[in-house]
C-alpha cells in the first residue's frame, strides 16, 4: 500500500494525518505492517512499498528542500529564538523614564521622538535614491580615474600631429617651387 500526498494546505494534511493515525495504527498492529513515512521532493523519490509495509510519501516543493521545517520555523519556543532577537529584547528591559519612549515613568514619552528620528534616518540611509547615488558616485569615480591618462594620451597625439604638420610646412618652405630656379625667358 502506497499513499502519496502532494503539497496541500496544512488543514487538509492535518485531517489526512488524523484519519491515517486513527486507521493505520490499528490496521498496522493487527496485520503487523511496518509504516514508512517519507518526505520527498519528487514522486520518483518515493520508495516502493514492500509486502507487509505501508509507505506514506509526502511530496513537497523543491524550493523547500533545504529550509528549516515549518514546525520549527514558526515555533514560539524560547530555544528557537535567535541571539540577536534576545539581545534586542533584553536591551529595553527596565528602560523607563526620560528618553525611554515608555508610558511608565515621568517624561517617558520624550524618547519616542528620538526613536522616530533614528528610524527615519535609518530608512533614509537605506533608500533606493541613496543606493543609486552611491552607484553613480562609484561610476563617476571610475570614469575620472582614467580621464587624466586618457587626456594625456590625447594631448600627446595632438602634439605629435602638430609637430608633423610644422615639419611638413618647414620642408615645403625650404624646397624650391617648380620653375623657381630658372630665369624667366627674355621678352621678345
Amino acid at each position: 500500500m502506497k499513499l502519496q500526498l502532494a503539497s496541500a494546505p496544512v488543514a487538509v494534511l492535518g485531517a489526512l494525518a488524523a484519519i491515517s493515525a486513527a486507521a493505520s495504527p490499528a490496521a498496522a498492529q493487527s496485520a503487523n505492517e511496518k509504516i514508512n513515512m517519507v518526505i520527498a521532493y519528487d514522486p520518483s523519490e518515493c520508495p516502493v512499498a514492500q509486502p507487509g509495509e505501508v509507505v506514506v510519501c509526502e511530496i513537497l516543493v523543491e524550493a523547500d528542500r533545504y529550509r528549516i521545517p515549518t514546525n520549527l520555523r514558526y515555533s514560539d519556543n524560547p530555544a528557537n529564538k535567535s541571539g540577536a532577537r534576545l539581545v534586542e529584547e533584553i536591551k529595553y528591559v527596565g528602560d523607563f523614564g526620560t528618553m525611554s519612549c515608555s508610558p511608565a515613568g515621568a517624561g517617558g514619552f520624550t524618547g519616542c521622538n528620538q526613536k522616530f528620528i533614528e528610524a527615519a534616518y535609518k530608512d533614509k540611509s537605506e533608500a533606493d535614491a541613496v543606493r543609486f547615488g552611491k552607484l553613480i558616485e562609484e561610476a563617476r569615480a571610475e570614469r575620472l580615474s582614467t580621464i587624466d591618462a586618457d587626456a594625456a594620451a590625447e594631448q600627446e597625439r595632438v602634439e605629435m600631429i602638430e609637430r608633423e604638420y610644422m615639419q611638413r610646412l618647414e620642408r615645403e618652405r625650404q624646397s624650391e617651387l617648380p620653375g623657381e630656379g630658372q630665369l624667366p625667358p627674355p621678352p621678345k
